[in-house]
């Protein structure tokens, strides 16, 4: 069964499985005691902290070892922001960074801080100048990703870094995605990563402070780990990461050009074999293993059932796989399609182009089977006449007619209630309806209506008039073009 779900987890290396069944008979002791077993456990966790540091790019006494990648990007961003709460209490972050990130702004604007958020264009990336624009002379910490974990988009990290050290303001860098394949370029301050996305086993997070960097840990204080992360060390694990990371870093580069090859295949085909597609993220800086896009007239979470049944594990940043019906912060930033998305992110060393050539086989058949199931048009699903009835779905069809409109004379159409892509297979049953050059108002209170209708528009050739508020929900204005 092909796992294409890497950007979340990789399966664990060989060599950390060797290195991690190595180390229990070897690391099991207190490193910090002064006999024998002791001292194994000392050298094994010293060694490790030294192939983790040239991965990095860091010395080794800039680096500690943490419970998770999460815990490490806590750790750096609140450490670095309480360093420097004489220069301000302003921290600056991506719109697209990933949740750990956006959790620790969250905690630190509701102690008192100001966050704010620098925008992306539709490849999910910052703009250098627009970045730097935002560092005024309160920053206390910018932080910025080196890849998107959802689209793979790599970040200017090397300019904003440059901007950064000239205004004397530290960057932390994320970089659990991208350190399997090399050391973050640029003149960072702080960095953090995961195990388990390169391999390794889970329960290991990096962060490297640079000498020089202002840093005050914050909790309890604890002489483990140059007292940036609490508690005692899973050696064994820890040696594992190190190990894993050390081995996928020398076959990176011949690695990544056949991932590369691979995923230029599934961009290239998935929309001439779907119809109805968007693929996201930037076409050329991008991580080697990572291809997402996104399906008209398609529920994410039925979509990626489908292709769980037909041996394919995927992901999704689509607002239909979650009962909150909050699209992707990532997506929703980037203003692209949220219908139906899908990550897939290729394992190194596990994928073959026969499992990318059976899934671009699957694929277009699921989707328009999907399609056809939630009543999507007839042209999106591939049949001949009418598409299935919404009904197929459990989903009644909205309210809507050519004699019901509002004051402007809009055909109205009402999916309240409704979460995608009803409001959008809606408006695209009745647009023929209105005469060219008249409008249609979508009422909805599903979030996801915000990007998914104007997506719709640009893929479909109509006009996105724009929104106002309702009495309920947001009513959304479409005018005929064609």
């Amino acid at each position: 069964m092909p796992y294409f779900d890497a950007a979340s987890a990789a399966p664990l290396h060989p060599v950390a499985r060797r290195a991690l069944q190595a180390s229990l008979d070897e690391g099991w002791a207190d490193p910090a005691r002064l006999y024998r077993e002791g001292r194994r456990a000392r050298l094994l966790l010293d060694a490790a902290r030294e192939a983790a540091a040239d991965a990095v790019g860091c010395r080794p006494d800039e680096l500690v070892f943490t419970p998770s990648g999460t815990h490490a990007v806590h750790a750096g961003v609140s450490g670095a922001l309480a360093g420097r709460r004489r220069v301000g209490r302003r921290l600056v972050v991506s719109a697209v960074e990933h949740s750990a990130v956006l959790h620790a702004a969250e905690a630190w604007e509701a102690a008192g801080g100001s966050v704010t958020e620098v925008g992306v264009d539709r490849h999910g990336a910052v703009a250098p100048e627009a970045y730097t624009a935002e560092l005024g002379g309160t920053t206390a910490l910018a932080c910025l990703q080196s890849a998107n974990h959802e689209v793979g988009t790599e970040q200017p990290v090397r300019e904003v870094a440059e901007a950064c050290r000239s205004l004397g303001v530290p960057l932390l860098v994320d970089a659990a995605q991208s350190l399997a394949w090399g050391p973050v370029e640029g003149d960072w301050s702080l960095l953090t990563a995961s195990a388990h996305k390169w391999g390794g086993p889970s329960g290991v997070g990096l962060l490297a402070v640079r000498k020089g960097v202002r840093f005050a840990r914050q909790g309890p204080a604890d002489e483990r780990e140059s007292g940036r992360s609490a508690g005692f060390q899973n050696i064994p694990a820890i040696v594992a990461a190190a190990a894993s990371l050390r081995a996928v870093r020398a076959e990176a580069a011949t690695e990544a050009a056949r991932l590369r090859a691979l995923v230029d295949r599934i961009r290239a085909r998935v929309p001439e074999l779907v119809p109805d597609v968007e693929v996201v993220g930037d076409p050329v800086r991008r991580l080697p293993h990572v291809v997402t896009f996104s399906c008209l007239y398609v529920d994410g979470e039925t979509l990626l059932h489908e292709l769980d049944r037909a041996g394919f594990s995927v992901s999704s940043g689509s607002s239909c796989t979650s009962s909150t019906l909050i699209p992707s912060h990532v997506l929703k930033a980037m203003g692209v399609l949220s219908e139906g998305n899908v990550r897939v992110s290729l394992p190194p060393f596990d994928t073959s182009e026969e499992d990318v050539d059976r899934f671009l086989a699957v694929l277009p058949g699921l989707v328009a089977g999907v399609r056809e199931r939630f009543g999507a048009p007839a042209s999106a699903t591939g049949a001949e006449g009418a598409a299935a009835p919404a009904e197929a779905s459990g989903a009644s069809e909205a309210s809507a007619s050519s004699d019901a409109s509002d004051a402007a004379g809009s055909l109205v159409l009402d999916t309240l209630g409704r979460r995608c892509p009803i409001p959008v297979i809606e408006l695209a049953k009745v647009i023929g309806e209105v005469p060219v050059g008249n409008t249609v108002t979508v009422l909805s209170d599903d979030e996801a209506a915000r990007l998914d209708i104007p997506a719709w528009c640009g893929m479909r050739g109509q006009e996105y008039v724009g929104e106002r508020g309702a009495e309920a929900g947001v009513a959304y204005v479409v005018r005929r073009l064609r």
